[in-house]
């Protein structure tokens, strides 16, 4: 299971115990924010896309959407979702509970700038009852970004 190589990731970094496994879904934003109890903005879903015949991850804030002119302007393509049967064979996580953390081999991952407004947010972590509480700095250390990419517009 997805769940099971992300909670060995965070146990190699002493901090396994922080991962959370939730009694209820938090496949959607919405569902994880009730979940986690906190506003649907800090939520970080991580959106997969094909981009040049490969996955790329973009971690955007629950409340931003995808821009299509700053995508295509970043990316030099249009934004084009992975199927949820590409996102589990090339990323490695199902959809719901895909995140930045434990990806195959050759996943490129950007952060998108609507995450800085807070101190902390929730990506998922392998699976649709999961998450974990990073601060910004965290996430940037335990996500293999490439860079902050700024792609989102609505928040």
């Amino acid at each position: 299971m997805a769940i099971e190589k992300v909670k060995a990731y965070f146990k190699e970094h002493g901090m396994e115990d922080r991962v959370r496994e939730l009694d209820m879904s938090s496949a959607t934003v919405e569902l994880a924010a009730a979940a986690l109890n906190c506003e649907p903005q800090r939520i970080a879903k991580t959106l997969s896309f094909m981009v040049d015949g490969h996955a790329v991850l973009v971690v955007t804030a629950g409340d931003a959407r995808i821009d299509n002119s700053k995508y295509k302007s970043q990316f030099s393509a249009k934004a084009k979702m992975l199927s949820p049967e590409e996102a589990e064979t090339l990323v490695g996580h199902a959809v719901g509970g895909v995140c930045p953390f434990a990806v195959n081999e050759g996943v490129d991952i950007y952060l998108d700038v609507s995450l800085k407004r807070f101190n902390t947010v929730f990506p998922a972590c392998g699976s649709s009852n999961s998450a974990i509480e990073l601060t910004i700095d965290e996430l940037e250390e335990h996500s293999g970004y490439i860079s902050w990419v700024d792609v989102c517009k609505g928040y």
